[in-house]
């Protein structure tokens, strides 16, 4: 573990792999925050290939040692726009371990309460939206009316899209990761949950959610090329990134104060553009369930500080610890 200070922000940094186990004695506030892996221009005595927790812990105004640099530059700019992204609660499958992607699961109690939870942390920072955007799978729909709900905002305008959907897992749809694993062999899921670029096996017909997937009417409008069978990440970046470019980044700068509740992988095609994280970071990141992550961007809608997690104290860390967990088996 590392700790550095930003002397212009006057806060303490500690980049870590895991969290500290004594965090919670800290008496200042606490914000963890996501961020792609360092350079040397960053940290000189930081080396590390894989990404990283930034543990934020504000100071009310400490003595600051003269000889160390500051490692957040583009912090001094001033934002222009601010993104809120939320990634929907867990779902029912999420709950039982099961691959989901287009099929319309819903929340399940705890996700319905992680939803709202996150909707308090906005009200409590006193956050507005101006317009709204979400995929057409109801978990991500309802974790949005809940938050909006939360905020006393349910009037604003939302606009719904099948390329916010989540990644489609094709022929794995519906199979738990034991499951998975028996049918295929543990080293070949492997390759399909983690390449950035090889889908899983495509949903043929005769698969048990085809056709309430393929077939569903939400989705008539799409071109035979545009209805997918299965999609790798970058195939579910590669649907997304349109509808972020031509119809939401107009609205931000515009000034309309925009929020998305969405899902990890087509949230990740966000994060990668607006990070510039390369292939290999983006298959290391995992969004946790029901925190809004709030993005402050210049003129140019380049982030001028790492994203962070709005929260209590508690709610954060539970979220943090979920993201370490994510991707162990369940039997």
């Amino acid at each position: 573990m590392t700790v550095c200070y930003d002397d212009k922000q006057r806060r303490g940094v500690v980049y870590a792999r895991t969290l500290p186990s004594d965090w919670s004695r800290a008496s200042e506030s606490v914000v963890f925050s996501r961020c792609p892996p360092l350079t040397s221009d960053d940290l000189q005595t930081h080396r590390s290939d894989n990404p990283v927790y930034r543990v934020c812990i504000f100071h009310p105004s400490p003595p600051l040692p003269a000889n160390i640099p500051a490692v957040f530059p583009r912090a001094r700019v001033m934002a222009a726009y601010k993104l809120v992204l939320i990634r929907h609660g867990e779902s029912c499958w999420n709950q039982e371990n099961r691959f989901c992607g287009w099929f319309d699961a819903d929340l399940s109690e705890t996700g319905a309460e992680e939803a709202k939870r996150g909707g308090q942390a906005l009200k409590d920072a006193g956050y507005e939206f101006d317009i709204c955007y979400t995929s057409v799978l109801k978990r991500a729909i309802r974790t949005l009316w809940l938050v909006l709900d939360s905020i006393d905002q349910m009037w604003l305008p939302v606009h719904r899209t099948w390329r916010l959907n989540e990644r489609h897992y094709g022929g794995l749809t519906g199979l738990n990761k034991a499951e998975t694993a028996a049918k295929h062999g543990e080293a070949q899921v492997k390759i399909w949950r983690r390449s950035y670029d090889t889908p899983p096996p495509p949903m043929d017909p005769e698969h048990d959610f085809y056709s309430a997937i393929s077939k569903d009417r939400r989705y008539g409008d799409l071109t035979e090329d545009q209805l997918p069978s299965c999609e790798s990440l970058k195939d579910t970046i590669a649907r997304a990134l349109p509808f972020w470019n031509e119809e939401i980044v107009p609205q931000i700068k515009e000034g309309k104060r925009v929020l998305i509740a969405a899902h990890g992988n087509s949230l990740r095609g966000i994060v990668k553009h607006l990070e510039g994280m390369s292939e290999e970071a983006i298959m290391e990141l995992n969004l946790p369930t029901g925190i809004p992550i709030l993005y402050e961007l210049d003129k140019n809608l380049k982030p001028v500080k790492p994203m962070q997690f709005l929260g209590d104290e508690e709610t954060v860390r539970k979220a943090m610890e979920a993201v370490a967990a994510q991707g162990k088996a369940k039997k």
